[in-house]
């Protein structure tokens, strides 16, 4: 079955043709108020859970994706920096004022967080859907919902457009590519997350270095990724089939695909870098592959990897 996947990379190849067929396009999920919403809610009720005691002041998000919807949520809550950093720009301010207006209504009316089933995908799973009153000290979300505030984030938004403005904002940096750029200080950031982005990221050891520098102590990492084939393959798992040099085919000219590492290279880079990891729940699925369909470069995968499909974990960075 490998070879319709080797024949559309070898299509893709082909110069200008992912323009054609729109292989560039929309990433999907964030240009949802409602799944930013449950993304941000879970993420915050987990560090809540595992020992955070506010809301995180300084927050950084990997990959936003169509909209920096889930880092407005987190300024809604609390948040007095975002950063938001991404390798390729799919954004813009008119869309993000559209979501960002029904995130306030979201969090003004309590709305309750969407469950799985209307978000089968997002994950972990939350013990309790109704909206987090725990998370807010008394009369604290009526001011940070105040029309001052409101206004001050939505000005914020119509920076995010001017390279000029975009580091200079109080509350709001959106960086483009952003591997290689010194723009954190070192000891600065409360919270890092994403939501099934790191499965995406090819220079993971440079990423984990970055998060361990820019955490504060005690900081928080806050992670879901997505360990399947992700339409590479006919199966979940079949992704982990290809050499590298039938991968690259499969991969085409997309600026970023799937990296096929599994949980215990993350696993390591933790240890590598000296988190502490507070929480993490993986998600597992039986294997298509036997060991003799596995590519080479996977033959040291555990058996706990070649049956894990998800993981979220949440580290800290210790004193």
């Amino acid at each position: 079955m490998k070879n319709k996947y080797l024949l559309k990379g070898i299509i893709k190849s082909i110069p200008g043709i992912e323009y054609i067929y729109n292989f560039h396009k929309q990433t999907g999920g964030s240009c949802n108020a409602r799944y930013c919403y449950v993304v941000w809610l879970t993420h915050l009720t987990y560090a809540f859970q595992n020992g955070v005691k506010e809301t995180p002041k300084h927050v950084v998000e990997l990959g936003p994706g169509d909209t920096l919807g889930t880092g407005f949520a987190a300024l809604i809550t609390g948040a007095d920096k975002y950063y938001a950093l991404d390798i390729v720009r799919y954004t813009n301010v008119e869309e993000s004022l559209k979501i960002f207006d029904e995130l306030v209504l979201l969090f003004k009316n309590k709305t309750p967080i969407p469950s799985q089933e209307e978000f089968p995908l997002i994950r972990p799973l939350l013990n309790n859907y109704e909206f987090p009153d725990y998370l807010f000290e008394e009369n604290s979300l009526e001011c940070l919902l105040s029309p001052e505030r409101i206004d001050r984030i939505i000005s914020a938004i119509k920076t995010i457009d001017d390279v000029t403005e975009q580091k200079t904002s109080q509350m709001i940096s959106f960086v483009v590519p952003w591997l290689g750029n010194n723009i954190i200080e070192n000891d600065s950031i409360d919270m890092i997350f994403s939501q099934a982005v790191l499965q995406h990221i090819d220079q993971l050891e440079l990423t984990y270095n970055y998060m361990y520098q820019w955490l504060k102590p005690n900081g928080i990492i806050s992670h879901e990724i997505d360990f399947k084939s992700m339409g590479s393959a006919d199966t979940w798992d079949g992704h982990w089939a290809y050499s590298d040099i039938e991968w690259m085919i499969v991969k085409g000219r997309k600026l970023f695909y799937i990296n096929r590492e599994a949980y215990s290279t993350h696993k390591q880079l933790l240890k590598n870098n000296r988190f502490e990891v507070l929480f993490e729940r993986k998600c597992y699925q039986t294997p298509t592959l036997t060991k003799n369909k596995i590519a080479r470069r996977f033959k040291s995968f555990s058996d706990d990897d070649l049956q894990n499909t998800n993981t979220f974990f949440q580290a800290t960075k210790p004193m």
